[in-house]
């Protein structure tokens, strides 16, 4: 009997160790880049525990880190995750923050954990789409990186490739029908063809996230010339993995695309720590969705200021009635009376005062 009850709870355990929906595990992950010449994030240890968070925490940390309050409903576990990460001075806030999802993969994998600039990640609840919320439009710049572009030139992709230390062979005869060859960290290296759909939809998305950081970019040296420049939020999802793995059963090009998307990435934070002067927090979160899943869990909502209310009399009062004039005539002699017999009472004290150092008054003085 007690070696059926053992073998249950050892099935009971693997079930919950193996099982993430049972046990309401992680479906994703979240990597913070924290500045290369700031700390806004507490540095962690291998040794320390890895709270997993849901999608409301990681839409406070956004607020908190581009400087504003976090919502009034945050609960006390909420905050106390809030705590394990960011910084304790509150007055240190980058007040810019790259947001990025990345749709098809739970995390960025090894190549990202053996990287000091993605080596802290935490797991992540999924949950529903949540808002972020921001105060009115003129104290943040809210910046869209999910421009799809099309129209490219081979140029353009010779210029990516150099980028990321690929390169690229151009078709002879038909234009953006070429082979891009991008090398792997184990010493070989991934052709993606421009003539696959799929692939041509990879590589695209990519040079067009490279874009649009481009476009923040020129934003926020425009924004920096202002007197009083707002808060930036840069924000994008990316599901060319999710592309790969619907096309191909094999995982082989999709785990090479997360390997080019590594590389990708390493440039557009190394460019936007260089823009924003170190100013700048990336979050890259990581998630698995199905096709009909594919819209962006995070949303911006703004919530205006409220306007001050003054109090107001609703009817002039008349200061001839005689009822009015009585009452101030009244509180005018009561206070002239007071004020003198204090001032008599005063000057009577100070007369008959003895001729001793009062301890208080002269508690700062130094007697031989």
């Amino acid at each position: 009997m007690e070696f059926r009850v053992s073998v249950i709870w050892s099935v009971v355990l693997v079930v919950s160790l193996f099982c993430p929906q049972i046990r309401g595990e992680a479906s994703g992950s979240l990597t913070f880049v924290d500045s290369s010449s700031h700390q806004f994030l507490r540095a962690r240890s291998s040794n320390d525990e890895q709270p997993s968070f849901l999608l409301r925490d990681v839409s406070a940390l956004v607020s908190v880190l581009l400087g504003f309050a976090p919502p009034s409903t945050l609960s006390a576990a909420s905050s106390s995750k809030l705590n394990k990460v960011l910084s304790p001075n509150p007055f240190k806030r980058p007040r810019a923050v790259f947001l990025l999802e990345v749709n098809g993969i739970n995390g960025l994998g090894k190549i990202a954990q053996d990287s000091p600039m993605f080596s802290n990640s935490f797991w992540s609840i999924n949950s529903d789409k949540v808002d972020i919320e921001l105060p009115d439009e003129s104290d943040v710049s809210v910046v869209s990186l999910d421009d799809q572009l099309e129209l490219w030139t081979d140029k353009e992709i010779r210029d990516f490739s150099s980028l990321i230390d690929g390169s690229y062979v151009p078709d002879a005869f038909v234009p953006l029908n070429g082979v891009l060859s991008i090398p792997l960290a184990n010493g070989a290296s991934v052709n993606f063809r421009m003539s696959e759909k799929a692939e041509r939809m990879f590589v695209f998305g990519l040079m067009s996230l490279m874009h649009d950081v481009k476009r923040a970019i020129q934003l926020h040296d425009d924004l920096s010339q202002t007197t009083k420049s707002p808060a930036e939020l840069l924000m994008g999802c990316f599901n060319g993995i999710k592309v790969l793995q619907e096309q191909y059963e094999t995982e082989s090009i999709a785990e090479h695309g997360i390997e080019v998307l590594y590389a990708t990435l390493s440039k557009i934070v190394s460019s936007l720590q260089e823009a924003y002067k170190g100013q700048i927090v990336g979050i890259i979160y990581c998630h698995v969705a199905t096709t009909e899943e594919l819209e962006k869990k995070f949303d911006v909502i703004f919530t205006p200021h409220h306007t001050a209310r003054w109090l107001a009399e609703t009817s002039a009062l008349n200061a001839t009635l005689p009822e009015v004039v009585l009452v101030r005539r009244t509180l005018a002699w009561v206070t002239g009376i007071l004020l003198l017999v204090s001032t008599l009472m005063g000057i009577c004290y100070l007369l008959n005062m003895p001729l001793t150092r009062d301890t208080l008054l002269y508690s700062n003085v130094k007697l031989d």
